[in-house]
C-alpha cells in the first residue's frame, strides 16, 4: 500500500522560530491548518512549555473554551492583554500585547480535530526568546527661529547593545498644528541603509538642499538647507531596531521617539525693481543692438542676482551671482564668433550686446532678476520680471548663386570621387556643406563633410574612418570654388546624389543655396565561390572528422586579403546558424556563440584556395549542420573597411553516432487476475549498463481488436511524471502511480481499479546515458503485454447481447437498447454504466446508475439528454435527445449485481456487458442530398459502406471477450 502518495491529510503550520522580541512590545504569532474536513471556521488553541519546565504544558487562550487559560494568564486573556485575531477561517494571529520576561518559551498551536479520522498533523510548534530592550534615540530640545532660506542642522543620538544581528533605521519627521496632523516624513536611513525622502522632500533632497550624515557610531545629522515656511512645525527623530526573522522577512522590535525641536521661519522683504532699456528700437540688419538690465533695492550692491536676458520669453543668457555667464544653445555658436557679448559692469547694470544683428533677433526683451541669499544657492527669495523692450530689424538682400559638377560621373567600386561647388556674388564670408543622398533610402540624407567661413574642416559621423574611403580632402580651390574628394568608394552605395549647400553670412544675416550632381558607382564583381565538403559525414562518438571550405576564384588566398567564418546550427535546429569562430585576413581568431560546444576541440587550417575545420573527439552537441562564409577585399587598400565580396557555402550535415544500447526488456506476455482493490502491472530490465539511467513509459490497449495504445504515465529518468491525456485528470493521477521498485524492475500501481481498467498493458523503457556535456538517448526497448482481468464471485446476470445498427437524424431522439434477460434475486440490487466507443480509443462512460439509486454524469456537457425511463425493472435502455453529429460511434451498457453483506456494506457479486449499438447519425432531411453530393467524406462512406461491417464484427469480437471475462 503505499501511503506515502496519499493526499488530504491536516497540516498545522505556524510562524517559523525561533524569534527574537524585545521586553514589553507588542508581539503576535501566526498559525494556520490545511488539509482539513469539516467546517471552515477551525478553532486553535495556544499553550507555551516554559524553559523551566520543557514537558509541561501551560495553557493560554483558545478560540473556542473561555475556561481554557491556566490561572497564570486568566487575567492577561480577559483584559485583552493576550488575545486571539483571527484572519480568516483557517488561519489566525496570537497577539501578546505588553511581551514579559516570563513569556519566553517554547509556543504550540493546536486545533482540535474536525475530520472523520485522525489523519495528519494537529499542532505545531515555536520558540520566541525575550530579550532586553536596549535602544535609546535623543536629541536635546531647541526652539529655533529662522530666516527664509537659512539652513536647519539637527543631532540624533541613537544606540542599541542588542546581542543577536540587527539592523537600526534613523528617521526625522515634522509634525505641524496642534497634533492633529499625522507627522510628515522629511528624510529616513533605512534599516538597508538607504536614504529616503518623504513625498513633501523628494525634490530637495535630489538638489542636495535636504541630507542626513552618520558622524561615528551614534550621531545622526540632520541637514536642511534653504528653510521655507512651510518648513514650520515640530521636528524630532525617531529610530527604530529590526531583526530578521528565520523566514527572511524583517521585523521591527522597537522603536524611540526624541523630544521635539519647533522652528519656526521668517519670509524676507520684496523690494526687488527691474528697468530694460535699448539704445536703438529700429536697426537694419549688420546694425549693433545694446540692451541695458537696471536693478533696484535697498542694499542692493551687497546683495546676489541672478540675471536671465530673455527674447519672445525664450531665454537668451544668464549672469549667475558669481557673475559666470552662460548662452543658451543656440546662441552659443554666434558667441564664440563675437558676435554676441553680455557683461555685468556692476552689482546693479548688466549689458547684453548683439553684433550684425539678423532678422531672428527682433521681438520683445526683458530681462528677470532673481535674488539669492547666497551665491552658491539654488532656490530663489524673490524674482521679479521687466515689462518689455521691442526691437525691429529691416532684412538685407543678397545675390549668391551656386552650380555643382563632377570630374567623375561613372566610376567603379575602390576608384575616387571628386566633386566641385562653385559660388558666385557672395559679399560676405562662405561656408559649404557636402551631403551625400543614397538611392536606396529616399528621403534620407548623410552628412560628408563641413567647411566653414573660415577654412575650418569638419567631417560626417560616416566618414571619420579614414580607414575606409581614404582621407577624405575638401578644398578651396579659389575664393569660390569649393572641391570634395573621396579617395576610394567602397560600394555600389556610394552612388547617388551629392549636394552642396553654401551659406553666406552678412552682416549678421545668412542666404543659403544649393545644387546636386549625380554619380554612379558600378560593383566589380569577383566572382568568388565557396563549396564546404567532409569526408565522413556520419562519425561515432569520440572520434574526429574534418570540413574543408573550398573557394573557388580567379585568384588565390594568398593574393588578397581574405577572411573566413565558420558558422554551426545544432540538430535539431534551435535557431538560425550561430558563429563559431571567425579567422580575419591578419590571421586574428575570434570565437563565436557556439563556441563553448567545442571548447578545447577545434583545429583550425589554411591552403591556398580552402580553409580546413577539423574537430576532435566528437561529441552529440557537435552534430548539426556547418557553413563557412568567406569574405575577401580588394589589394593594396588599408585599412581594410568594408569587403569587395562575400560568399557562403553549402551546407554540410554531420551526425554523431551515439554508443550502441545493450537495453534488454522481458517481453514475456502475462495476466494479473484481481478481485477488486488494487494491482500491480511489472515492467522488468533483462540486461542494461551499469550507468544508465531509465525512463519508462506505460501503455493501455484497450480490449477493441484494433484499439489505439493509450499513454498512462511516463517516468523520465529524473522521475518526472507526465500523464496522458486519458489519464490526466486529478481522479485518474491519484490511482495511476509509477515506481521503481529495484534497480531492474518498475511498477504500475492501478489503485482502487475497476472493470474500466481492463485491457493489456506494456511499458516502453528508455535507457539514457551522461555523455561529457549531457544526457543522450541510447535506445528503447518495449516489454510483453500484461492483461489486468477481474475474477467476480459466483453468479450469473444475463444481458442481451445481440449487436445492433441504428440510424437517427441530427435534432430527433433515439433509444439505445440494454435489457436485463431473466430475474436478479430480490436481495440484490442492479447498477448500470453507458459508455461510448469512438474511433479506437478507449470507451467514455456517459452516466451511471448506481445500486443506491444515484445518478452520475461523468460528462457534465451531456446530462440534460441522457435518460434512462426504465419502463420496466429490468429495462436499462438509453434515450439520447437532440441527436447532434458528434454523438455518432459505438455504445454498450454494463450492469452490475450487488448483495448487502452488513449495514452500508455491499459486495459486488456479478457483472456483464451487453452487446454494441451502432449510431449512425443523419443530416437533416432538406440537406441530406446536398451535403452527399457537395461533401467528398459523405460520399466516400456511401461507396464504402462495407468498411462501416468490419468495424461491426471487430466490436462483435469485444462483446465476446465481455463473455469471456466473466
Amino acid at each position: 500500500v503505499l501511503t506515502d502518495l496519499t493526499a488530504g491529510q491536516r497540516v498545522v503550520t505556524v510562524q517559523k522560530g525561533p524569534l527574537y522580541r524585545t521586553e514589553g512590545s507588542h508581539v503576535t504569532l501566526w498559525c494556520k491548518v490545511s488539509g482539513y474536513q469539516g467546517p471552515a471556521e477551525q478553532n486553535f488553541q495556544w499553550s507555551i512549555y516554559l524553559p523551566s519546565a520543557p514537558e509541561r504544558e501551560v495553557q493560554i487562550v483558545s478560540t473556542v473554551d473561555p475556561s481554557f487559560p491556566y490561572a497564570i494568564y486568566t487575567q492577561r486573556v480577559r483584559g485583552r492583554g493576550i488575545f486571539v485575531e483571527r484572519l480568516q477561517g483557517d488561519a489566525v494571529l496570537l497577539h501578546i500585547t505588553e511581551l514579559q520576561e516570563r513569556d519566553a518559551g517554547q509556543y504550540e498551536c493546536h486545533t482540535p480535530n474536525t475530520d472523520e479520522r485522525y489523519f495528519g498533523s494537529y499542532s505545531a510548534k515555536t520558540n520566541l526568546s525575550v530579550i532586553a530592550d536596549t535602544l535609546s534615540a535623543s536629541m536635546a530640545p531647541q526652539a529655533l527661529t529662522l530666516t527664509e532660506g537659512d539652513v536647519v542642522e539637527l543631532t540624533c543620538e541613537v544606540s542599541k547593545n542588542t546581542a543577536q544581528h540587527t539592523h537600526l533605521s534613523v528617521g526625522w519627521y515634522l509634525l505641524q498644528g496642534a497634533g492633529e496632523h499625522r507627522p510628515e516624513e522629511v528624510l529616513t536611513l533605512s534599516k538597508d541603509f538607504i536614504l529616503k525622502p518623504g513625498p513633501s522632500y523628494e525634490q530637495r533632497f535630489l538638489e542636495g538642499d535636504v541630507q542626513m550624515n552618520k558622524v561615528g557610531n551614534t550621531t545622526y545629522k540632520l541637514f536642511l538647507r534653504g528653510v521655507k515656511p512651510s518648513d514650520q512645525g515640530q521636528l524630532y527623530c525617531e529610530a527604530a531596531e529590526w531583526i530578521e526573522d528565520p523566514d527572511e522577512v524583517w521585523k521591527d522590535i522597537s522603536r524611540k521617539q526624541t523630544e521635539r525641536t519647533s522652528l519656526a521661519v521668517v519670509s524676507q522683504g520684496r523690494d526687488l525693481s527691474v528697468d530694460i532699456a535699448a539704445a536703438e528700437h529700429s536697426l537694419s540688419e549688420g546694425d549693433t543692438l545694446q540692451l541695458n538690465c537696471m536693478v533696484g533695492g535697498q542694499k542692493s550692491s551687497s546683495r546676489h542676482f541672478k540675471v536671465i536676458w530673455l527674447l519672445n520669453s525664450m531665454e537668451v543668457a544668464r549672469v549667475d551671482p558669481h557673475g559666470v555667464l552662460i548662452w543658451a544653445e543656440e546662441y552659443e555658436e554666434r558667441a564664440k564668433l563675437g558676435q554676441l557679448r553680455a557683461f555685468k559692469p556692476s552689482n546693479t547694470v548688466y549689458v547684453l550686446t548683439i553684433y550684425e544683428v539678423g532678422l531672428k533677433d527682433k521681438g520683445a526683451y526683458q530681462c528677470s532678476v532673481s535674488e539669492m541669499k547666497t551665491p552658491g544657492d539654488l532656490h530663489s527669495i524673490q524674482t521679479n520680471v521687466s515689462s518689455g523692450v521691442q526691437v525691429n530689424v529691416k532684412p538685407v538682400e543678397s545675390h549668391m548663386n551656386l552650380s555643382v559638377s563632377t570630374s567623375t560621373p561613372w566610376v567603379t567600386v575602390g576608384d575616387s570621387l571628386t566633386l566641385h561647388c562653385e559660388v558666385q556674388g557672395a559679399t560676405g564670408p562662405v561656408s559649404v556643406r557636402w551631403w551625400h543622398l543614397p538611392p536606396q533610402r529616399p528621403g534620407h540624407r548623410e552628412l560628408v563633410a563641413t567647411m566653414d567661413g573660415d577654412g575650418a574642416l569638419s567631417l560626417g559621423s560616416a566618414y571619420w574612418d579614414g580607414g575606409t574611403r581614404g582621407s577624405l580632402r575638401l578644398e578651396k580651390k579659389s575664393p569660390g570654388t569649393f572641391t570634395l574628394v573621396i579617395p576610394s568608394t567602397l560600394g555600389e552605395d556610394d552612388g547617388g546624389q551629392y549636394r552642396c549647400e553654401a551659406t553666406q553670412w552678412s552682416q549678421g544675416r545668412n542666404w543659403t543655396e544649393k545644387g546636386e550632381a549625380a554619380v554612379t558607382v558600378s560593383s566589380m564583381g569577383l566572382g568568388l565561390h565557396a563549396t564546404l565538403r567532409s569526408r565522413i559525414p556520419t562519425v561515432r562518438y569520440g572520434q574526429s572528422f574534418e570540413l574543408v571550405c573550398q573557394v573557388n576564384a580567379s585568384y588565390t588566398l594568398e593574393e588578397v586579403p581574405a577572411a573566413v567564418r565558420w558558422l554551426f546550427q545544432p540538430r535539431p535546429p534551435t535557431g538560425p546558424f550561430q558563429e563559431l569562430v571567425q579567422v580575419s585576413p591578419s590571421g586574428t581568431v575570434t570565437w563565436g556563440t557556439a563556441q563553448p560546444r567545442f571548447q578545447g576541440k577545434v583545429q583550425l587550417g589554411k591552403a591556398e584556395s580552402s580553409f580546413r575545420l577539423h574537430i576532435h573527439n566528437a561529441l552529440p552537441a557537435n552534430e548539426g549542420t556547418y557553413q563557412c562564409e568567406v569574405e575577401v577585399w580588394r589589394r593594396n587598400i588599408l585599412p581594410l573597411g568594408q569587403p569587395a565580396a562575400t560568399t557562403r557555402s553549402n551546407a554540410v550535415g554531420i551526425k554523431v553516432v551515439l554508443p550502441e544500447s545493450k537495453l534488454q526488456v522481458a517481453t514475456k506476455d502475462s495476466s494479473v487476475e484481481i478481485a477488486s482493490g488494487n494491482a500491480a502491472i511489472e515492467c522488468r530490465i533483462v540486461f542494461a549498463q551499469n550507468n544508465s539511467q531509465f525512463a519508462v513509459t506505460w501503455y493501455l490497449l484497450p480490449p477493441l481488436a484494433d484499439a489505439t495504445p493509450l499513454q498512462v504515465v511516463r517516468a523520465s529518468y529524473s522521475s518526472v511524471l507526465e500523464y496522458g491525456s486519458e489519464f490526466s485528470s486529478p481522479a485518474q493521477k491519484s490511482r495511476f502511480l509509477s515506481q521503481r521498485v529495484s534497480s531492474n524492475a518498475f511498477w504500475l500501481h492501478i489503485l482502487s481499479a475497476n472493470l474500466e481498467d481492463q485491457g493489456r498493458y506494456y511499458c516502453v523503457v528508455e535507457e539514457w546515458l551522461w555523455l561529457v556535456d549531457g544526457w543522450y538517448k541510447l535506445g528503447e526497448g518495449t516489454s510483453g503485454r500484461t492483461t489486468l482481468k477481474f475474477k467476480l464471485p459466483e453468479g450469473k446476470l444475463h444481458v442481451e447481447k445481440t449487436n445492433h445498427s441504428i440510424s437517427a437524424r441530427e435534432g430527433e431522439e433515439v433509444t439505445l437498447p440494454c435489457r436485463l434477460q431473466g430475474a436478479h434475486l430480490p436481495s440484490t440490487h442492479l447498477s448500470a454504466t453507458w459508455f461510448q466507443v469512438k474511433s479506437s480509443r478507449r470507451g467514455s462512460p456517459l452516466l451511471t446508475l448506481h445500486h443506491h439509486g444515484t445518478m452520475e454524469y461523468p460528462q457534465e456537457h451531456l446530462a440534460a439528454r441522457l435518460y434512462l425511463r426504465r419502463p420496466s425493472a429490468g429495462d436499462f435502455s438509453l434515450t439520447l435527445s437532440s441527436v447532434e453529429r458528434g454523438d455518432a460511434g459505438a455504445y454498450y451498457c454494463q450492469l452490475q449485481e450487488w448483495h448487502q453483506q452488513s449495514e452500508g456494506d455491499w459486495a459486488l457479486r456479478a457483472s456483464a456487458c451487453s452487446g454494441y449499438t451502432q449510431l449512425t447519425t443523419i443530416p437533416p432531411e432538406s440537406t441530406v442530398l446536398s451535403r452527399i453530393c457537395s461533401s467528398p467524406s459523405l460520399l466516400n462512406f456511401i461507396l464504402y459502406f462495407p468498411l462501416v461491417l468490419i468495424l461491426l464484427l471487430a466490436l462483435a469480437v469485444f462483446s465476446w471477450y465481455c463473455r469471456f471475462r466473466k
